[in-house]
């Protein structure tokens, strides 16, 4: 078995192998620190986003509402419309049969 002896320079290149490893292992815990930051603001968006469409899926059932409302008066309106000019059409018509009436009397 040969022992192999570590010379200035092997030492040297060793070294600055745990300094690049230290430095990457350092950039690496930055990069998931700003990775998890990031995340931490995507969350935040998404939860902002989900309130304001809540929000809005309720302004909208608020305006379907009001607007089924609406429907349902106008279709009220237009009935009572209908029966009124049925009524005026049946007094018209009386009137004009007493006015035929009177003008042959």
């Amino acid at each position: 078995m040969t022992v192999q002896r570590w010379n200035d320079e092997m030492l040297d290149e060793l070294a600055s192998t745990v300094t690049e490893l230290r430095e990457s292992t350092t950039e690496l815990r930055e990069s998931v620190t700003e990775l998890r930051e990031g995340i931490t603001e995507v969350k935040d968006s998404v939860d902002g986003l989900r309130i304001t469409a809540q929000a809005l899926l309720q302004v909208a059932a608020q305006s379907q509402s009001r607007m089924d409302r609406f429907d349902e008066e106008m279709d009220l309106l237009k009935q009572r419309q209908a029966e009124s000019d049925q009524r005026f059409n049946v007094l018209l018509e009386e009137v004009r049969s007493l006015i035929r009436g009177n003008q042959t009397g």
